[in-house]
């Protein structure tokens, strides 16, 4: 039942990459959306048709069977899931995917990162799940992250990575408390990364560096490379997100705008976003939570944790009242 129908909808970026474009993916929502709240009126956004009408018109179930269907899939008041990706303009590829819960009703915004090796089926085939988005766009991508993970991609943002830099430098720069020491090069990258620990204004091509770096040339660094990165991008997204959302950045709606079109495509409305954007600001940047979901590195694919992916969804990303089951889930083995 949690199939596609909860969803009616070459060179690859380098590993180092994989996570950066996670800042201007929140930063380009969040920003667009409350910055239209001047311009747009405000519109709630409306959820996909259920997918219940369908079975429910099959005439298959019994009474019984329809009402505890309904139930199941009873939505919780302003709810919504947006599905964030990010590729680079010329690759096609999309190795950023973070499943975003908006809960308006609780106040809160949680932020799931999903690996781009996880395993999934797609088209019937074991493949990773950043082939889905090669294959058939953002509409596949959603529909094999829906099925999944039991739950429905009421919509979906894909930012290009070039509009990273633009978006920081237009919000004037960040505040960041760099984590570790950071000293590498890698000429065949033109890539040199050098900063010391502590708090640091960085520009849009400073943050690009602190965000994507892994490791030390000597080895020493995080310990946990990957982990460790992804946690300092969190971090940083937190940062980016409490600083971007003041008044103070009003007069620059323009830039934001051009910006948000150049690089970023949705089927979310301009006044969704303005919506989206008021509740953003009531819930705060306190209440913006990020995690990634658990799993086991076996090559070559990352094998989700079944169980502790089920306690996450129900605990953080679940747009229904009821519980998720196991069988809602299709995690493959």
């Amino acid at each position: 039942m949690a199939g596609s129908r909860l969803r009616p909808r070459q060179r690859k970026l380098n590993k180092t990459q994989s996570l950066l474009i996670a800042v201007a993916l929140i930063l380009a929502l969040l920003l667009l959306g409350y910055f239209l709240l001047f311009r747009e009126p405000e519109q709630k956004p409306q959820l996909p048709q259920d997918m219940l009408e369908e079975v429910m018109g099959s005439g298959d179930l019994t009474e019984e069977e329809v009402e505890a269907l309904r139930s199941h899939y009873e939505r919780k008041n302003d709810f919504y899931t947006i599905l964030l990706s990010g590729v680079d303009s010329g690759s096609g590829g999309s190795d950023t995917n973070i499943l975003v819960a908006v809960d308006a009703g609780s106040d809160r915004i949680y932020g799931v990162s999903i690996p781009r090796d996880t395993k999934a089926i797609i088209n019937g085939k074991e493949r990773k799940l950043n082939a889905a988005y090669a294959i058939g766009g953002m509409e596949l991508l959603a529909e094999v992250v829906s099925e999944q993970l039991g739950v429905p991609v009421d919509y979906t943002v894909k930012v290009d990575l070039k509009g990273f830099e633009a978006l920081v430098d237009e919000i004037g720069g960040v505040e960041f408390n760099i984590p570790i020491d950071m000293d590498y090069d890698d000429p065949y990258q033109d890539l040199s990364i050098h900063f010391t620990k502590g708090v640091r204004h960085l520009n849009g091509e400073e943050a690009l560096k602190v965000i994507r770096f892994r490791h030390n040339n000597d080895g020493t660094g995080y310990g946990s490379e990957d982990i460790g990165r992804m946690r300092t991008q969190q971090n940083f997204l937190k940062s980016v997100a409490k600083q971007t959302l003041t008044v103070s950045n009003l007069g620059k709606i323009d830039e934001f705008v051009k910006i948000f079109k150049a690089y970023v495509e949705t089927d979310l409305t301009i006044r969704n976003l303005a919506w989206l954007g008021k509740e953003a600001i009531s819930i705060g940047s306190d209440n913006l939570e990020f995690s990634t979901l658990p799993g086991q590195w076996e090559n070559p694919y990352i094998h989700l944790d079944r169980e502790a992916t089920l306690q996450l969804i129900n605990e953080h990303l679940n747009p229904y009242v009821e519980d998720r089951r196991m069988e809602d889930l299709k995690i493959p083995s």
